[in-house]
């Protein structure tokens, strides 16, 4: 990619305010470098913000239909170069080829067009009695992104903000960043205004501290761990800005004793386990009924050695390669202390699974006779590693899933859909899914406890990009 040693500001790519050290972008799948990008300054940070504050003065006087022809210009350019956006997120962060086309780049087109259909009829103003209450935007955004779902992060960003009429600033991934810089590509071919999007590359300490303390800055939206939002939050602090975080989770699956037990724990392991296990919404702490623990110990054995593992371009791989020598570590230590801790592995393991001498993979891994208090069950992975766990009753099930600092998603599997909505009620979690639905862009995403603030996807995204204005005496009386 010609701009990798660029930024994205004010229109242009431009050359970083001071040469500084550059940073190999590594293939997890060969643990080979394949690129390289600048790390940005805290002065490379000034100029992106100046500029989206001056371009906030026009883009946020734009009117609806002026927003709509742009993010429409950006769709049509996201669909000429989806196929080459998959392929990107597939090679730098280790999904497989053909889910990362379908699912990681597709994820980024499903949340622009119904970001465009919600932007089509979304109520602006509303006249109560004399007083107008105006929503508008919010003003320069800060945005943070992880690596795990690169374009899905992203676009749940930057399509609310060009629709709520903000300007912004994007640090994305450094362990993940060529999507980013593709899109910035995009956006440029969409003729999108100057400074109304910008792109500095760079990492958490410097750029995204830098960002987030940032006075022109008004809002900070973050995805990623619970550790670095506290970070951000507390960075945020003394400028009073809003500071909107999607973070870790560690999701609870209750497998009720009325569903199909065969199918229901079978998805569970495949839910777990998607994208090689590195979403913050995965399945990872599975709840039988204790009379049928080894009937589920035994069906989630069989399906996890289902799942291929490989590189991320060989045919028929389920699982790619999670992102790197540091993620591959910290599983590798989580796998070791379940075994040491007593739970009883029924899949995977220790190490690479065998013929994979390089690259970051990681067994499909399956525990049994797993405890609450145990590290695997406390701590989130972000890899594939399932955990299961039992209860004695309904009331135990939601007492030990609710009991996590997390609350981001619930999972229950039952035979009964009544049975189901009355237990969902009773989840203390941002998202919760009843027998595996279809994804739904259109439905509010996000955490609650230390998952996060505010919430993403459709109408519930562009709000977070929104300030609410109160004109009283609109009306004469």
């Amino acid at each position: 990619m010609d701009n990798a040693l660029r930024f994205f500001i004010d229109g242009s790519w431009v050359e970083p305010v001071r040469r500084q050290a550059t940073l190999p972008v590594i293939d997890p799948s060969t643990e080979e470098p394949y690129a390289e990008i600048a790390l940005g300054s805290a002065a490379d940070v000034d100029r992106a913000v100046e500029a989206a504050r001056r371009a906030f003065e026009s883009y946020s006087q734009t009117s609806r239909e002026e927003r709509l022809a742009i993010l429409r210009r950006l769709l049509a350019v996201y669909d000429r170069r989806a196929k080459e956006m998959g392929e990107t997120i597939s090679r730098e962060m280790g999904a497989p080829l053909p889910f990362a086309v379908s699912n990681q780049a597709g994820s980024g087109r499903a949340h622009l067009a119904r970001m465009i259909e919600t932007l089509e009829t979304f109520r602006f103003e509303e006249l109560r009695g004399t007083t107008m209450i105006a929503k508008e935007p919010v003003g320069v955004v800060a945005m943070i992104t992880p690596w795990n779902w690169p374009m899905n992060q992203i676009m749940c960003k930057v399509a609310p903000a060009l629709a709520a009429g903000c300007t912004m600033v994007l640090k994305p991934s450094e362990i993940a960043p060529m999507s980013g810089l593709l899109f910035a590509e995009m956006v440029e071919a969409a003729e999108v205004p100057r400074g109304v999007f910008n792109l500095v590359s760079g990492d958490g300490a410097t750029v995204g501290e830098a960002l987030s303390r940032h006075p022109q800055v008004d809002m900070v939206s973050f995805t990623g761990s619970t550790r670095a939002g506290v970070a951000v939050a507390k960075a945020a602090a003394d400028t009073i800005k809003r500071v909107h975080q999607e973070l870790g989770g560690k999701s609870a699956n209750i497998v009720l004793a009325d569903a199909d037990f065969e199918k229901a724990v079978a998805n569970g392991v495949a839910k777990c386990f998607g994208n090689s296990g590195k979403s913050c919404n995965a399945p990872t702490r599975m709840f039988v009924p204790v009379e049928r623990h080894d009937e589920a110990a035994d069906i989630a054995a069989r399906a996890a050695a289902s799942f291929r593992t490989g590189p991320a371009t060989a045919e028929g791989v389920k699982l790619g390669p999670v992102v790197s020598e540091v993620q591959y570590d910290k599983i590798q230590d989580l796998i070791d202390s379940g075994i040491r801790e007593g739970a009883r592995l029924v899949a995977g393991g220790l190490g690479r699974p065998d013929g994979l001498n390089r690259g970051y993979f990681v067994k499909p891994t399956v525990f049994a006779d797993v405890t609450p208090d145990m590290r695997i069950s406390r701590e989130e992975i972000f890899g594939p590693v399932l955990s299961i766990l039992t209860y004695r009753d309904e009331e135990e099930a939601v007492r030990l899933a609710n009991d996590t600092p997390y609350g981001l998603a619930s999972y229950i599997q039952t035979g009964d859909l009544a049975h189901g909505r009355r237990l969902a009620a009773r989840m203390r979690s941002g998202n919760v899914y009843i027998n595996d639905p279809a994804w739904d862009t259109g439905a509010p995403f996000g955490g609650y406890k230390q998952s996060g603030n505010g919430r993403e996807y459709a109408e519930f995204g562009l709000n977070e990009f929104l300030e609410i204005k109160g004109i009283v005496g609109y009306e004469a009386a």
